[in-house]
């Protein structure tokens, strides 16, 4: 594995958020804004990549994220948000808005942070980590707390290896500023934190998990962002062939059905997006019937009527001609997509791992199947 790696260009830019989009499995926030946001910052001469975690000097890290709902914004919620609170173009794009989130955590540590750690993987999440800390001047490491996307807080390593999440700092896209300082446990912390950021119509930026650069080389999973790299490359490479199976073959998934989006569910809620997707087999597939809920990523899976593929094991779905990896919000009834399922993140597979992010997580009273006993992953 390469010590440090850079994004020379924008093919360098594409590759990695699509990668990153790939590995969010649903969520993780939008492609284009990623793209967007890495692109002013090389525009501006500046160096984007991420480094080894073991060569990152000592001193102290934390962790920048997105918060809030990927849900679409409706006209009469932008025209409140206008007229009733006055709020009009953002003063802030979300690289700021991060940037914002660290100033505040620094202020209230009384430390300088030199290392920035995605949340998770995801075209927006990740890719404004790193233009914030472009922005900033110091390093990312290659690795994240998350090896996919997730909806709640909790649902990290952090939480499985029992660091600290508090503070929270939060800086939405005009300005607007909070603190989160204690909370009675991490889900109290993850609903405050989307109550802030729903008052922010979801245009915001938190920080936490201060700690010391020691400590955060134990807890983040290491190489995940050569590995989306990667991932986005072998999908812009298999263009005009299969790119589902090259990508499938490149990450260790498989290919669990193919076909038509016939129907989507959804709405919004207290700050996450939630529904189903249901797809139509086709060719090969023809027959099944793949449901799949989400609540922001993809959780639960349905194969005719019988519990699938579930978390902490991903689901991607993906353009069958193109291989592009959509989040949830832009899926729309009438695609023809591709669905990926791969293996969890062996911390997840763990008990502590198990309980925030398994079916019985999100209210399924069911145990936890491994995806390799459903698939030939």
């Amino acid at each position: 594995m390469e010590k440090k790696v850079i994004l020379k260009n924008r093919q360098d830019v594409e590759d990695f958020v699509r990668g990153c989009t790939f590995y969010g499995t649903g969520g993780g926030g939008d492609y284009a804004q990623g793209v967007d946001a890495l692109m002013k910052q090389l525009e501006k001469g500046r160096e984007i990549g991420w480094i080894d975690v073991q060569e990152v000097e000592d001193g102290y890290s934390c962790c920048p994220f997105l918060m809030g709902s990927i849900a679409p914004e409706d006209p009469e919620t932008e025209k409140e948000r206008e007229t009733v609170y006055g709020l009009g173009p953002h003063t802030h794009d979300y690289t700021q808005a991060m940037v914002g989130a660290v100033r505040m955590l620094e202020k209230l540590h009384g430390q300088k942070i030199s290392t920035l750690v995605p949340i998770e993987l995801g075209g927006a999440n990740t890719a404004s980590c790193i233009a914030a800390a472009a922005e900033m001047g110091i390093c990312v490491v290659d690795g994240d707390y998350t090896g996919r996307a997730i909806p709640e807080i909790q649902q990290t390593t952090p939480f499985i290896k029992e660091r600290a999440l508090l503070p929270v700092a939060s800086f939405d896209c005009w300005g607007n500023t909070a603190c989160i300082t204690g909370s009675v446990n991490w889900r109290m912390a993850e609903r405050i934190g989307k109550m802030i950021a729903d008052g922010g119509y979801s245009k915001c930026a938190q920080a936490g998990f201060f700690m010391p650069v020691e400590e955060m080389r134990e807890t983040v999973i290491h190489g995940t962002l050569t590995e989306c790299l990667q991932a986005g490359r072998t999908i812009r490479l298999a263009a005009g062939q299969d790119p589902a199976a090259a990508v499938a073959k490149a990450v260790g998934g498989a290919i669990v059905c193919r076909g038509k989006v016939v129907k989507k569910e959804w709405r919004d809620k207290i700050g996450y997006y939630w529904g189903t997707h249901t797809i139509a087999g086709e060719g090969g597939f023809t027959g099944t019937e793949l449901k799949i809920w989400f609540k922001n990523e993809n959780h639960m899976s349905w194969k005719n009527g019988e519990v699938f593929v579930t978390s902490p094991d991903m689901l991607q779905v993906i353009d069958t001609k193109t291989g592009f990896p959509y989040t949830n919000n832009k899926i729309e009834e009438g695609m023809e997509v591709t669905v990926i399922a791969m293996k969890a993140r062996d911390i997840f597979r763990s008990e502590r791992g198990l309980f925030v992010l398994s079916p019985k997580a999100f209210g399924y009273d069911m145990a936890y199947v491994p995806v390799e006993d459903m698939t030939s992953v």
